[in-house]
């Protein structure tokens, strides 16, 4: 039985809040599967992802390297991930990323 996921439902309601884009680059260090990681991302935080670049290696079923995602959130979600990613001794940087538009 598939039951629904509560953050989600939340996520609804905070469509009004501001969004930006970032660039999030997370290390691996071997504390946390990478597809383990992308599933939380979006499944937990409600958050898609774009992995721009994966440079991921495993040894004896744990992953180490870098990932670098784009994501779109807003900054309530964003210190939410930070605390987690925190939480499981995962570095992390962001930048905002900003596109320059021609017109």
């Amino acid at each position: 039985m598939i039951t629904p996921n509560p953050s989600l439902q939340v996520l609804q309601n905070k469509l009004n809040l501001p969004k930006k884009e970032l660039i999030l680059e997370i290390e691996l260090n071997g504390k946390m599967k990478f597809e383990h990681l992308m599933n939380t991302i979006y499944n937990q935080f409600g958050i898609c992802h774009r992995v721009l670049s994966a440079n991921v290696e495993y040894v004896n079923g744990y992953s180490f390297g870098t990932v670098q995602l784009y994501i779109n959130v807003n900054s309530e979600d964003e210190q939410q991930l930070d605390v987690y990613l925190n939480k499981n001794k995962l570095l992390s940087t962001s930048v905002e990323y900003t596109c320059r538009k021609y017109s």
